[in-house]
């Protein structure tokens, strides 16, 4: 009897996670129309022209991929451009789960399959960190340095990692200790965290709306809470890197740093330069570049 009610309630958890708009991993890709599919590799497009015009050599890359905005987020998956990248010009190195074997690892992804990696093809936003040039330059030798690359690569992956522990890893992680690799010496996870922390850098936090979708977010494949303190878990606060900790933090460490913002809806795509966000509403303001759709 009590193994058919702990059934029923795992069931039951994991159908209220689905129904919560929890996001989930290693499913099917989204079907996309070729209507669809053009606009978004023309939004590729005028993306990488950014990169091209930048005349920098390496940037922090962040795409909205999944739907966050119930989190208080809008990116959700970040890496590191690299205009002489070995994969192709300007393709992204990136750690992303290997569903088939259930592992991270480190991809390099042209800009293109970066754009389309958004789960909602009909609209999508993607953001440009230039670095100073000599943080740029530590950053370039970082990212293509394989086996500093992969030393700083956890081997557990948790979308929700805590940021200040070596248990789990998610992809924005890896990217915030890259840059304690390049910037602070680091050659391993542990100095990199505490280079990080010694920096100023925060971590999320992450707010979760309520205790329910905290409870349902165990059920959750590549989901974890095992690696948060109590205290995090209580007040509903996941310190979990995301792309918005790790531009905070090299704004502040670096203030002259350039940042671009990119966004497509059906109609237009909106390119802005500077450090205000658009929104998830990608509505343009003055000074905005708006380049119509057809």
């Amino acid at each position: 009897m009590y193994s058919k009610f702990a059934a029923a309630a795992l069931l039951l958890a994991a159908s209220a996670a689905a129904q919560a708009g929890l996001p989930t991993f290693c499913q099917q890709s989204i079907d996309i129309g070729a209507a669809e599919q053009d606009r978004v590799l023309r939004f590729a497009g005028v993306v990488k022209t950014e990169l091209e015009r930048s005349g920098a050599r390496v940037a922090l890359i962040a795409r909205a991929g999944l739907d966050l905005s119930r989190f208080g987020q809008l990116y959700s998956h970040a890496g590191v451009a690299l205009r002489d990248n070995p994969g192709g010009p300007w393709a992204v190195r990136q750690l992303y789960y290997a569903c088939d074997e259930a592992r991270p690892r480190l991809f390099d992804q042209g800009i293109a399959g970066f754009a389309l990696g958004a789960d909602a093809p009909t609209r999508g936003h993607i953001s440009l960190v230039f670095p100073p040039s000599e943080d740029a330059a530590l950053l370039e030798g970082a990212a293509l340095d394989k086996r500093l690359a992969l030393a700083l690569l956890g081997g557990e992956y948790s979308a929700n990692a805590y940021a200040y522990g070596t248990r789990y890893q998610n992809c924005n992680g890896w990217v915030a200790e890259l840059l304690a690799g390049a910037w602070g010496g680091a050659h391993a996870r542990e100095d990199a965290q505490g280079w990080l922390r010694a920096q100023g850098y925060t971590a999320g936090p992450v707010r979760i709306p309520s205790h329910w979708l905290m409870f349902a977010g165990q059920f959750v494949p590549l989901v974890h809470m095992n690696d948060h303190p109590e205290d995090d878990l209580h007040a509903l606060a996941l310190h979990t890197s995301v792309p918005a900790s790790i531009e905070a933090f090299v704004q502040r460490r670096a203030p002259q740093a350039k940042r671009v913002e990119l966004c497509h809806t059906q109609d237009r795509i909106v390119v802005r330069r500077g450090w205000e966000p658009l929104g998830a509403a990608c509505e343009p303001k003055e000074g905005d570049e708006v380049i119509t759709m057809q």
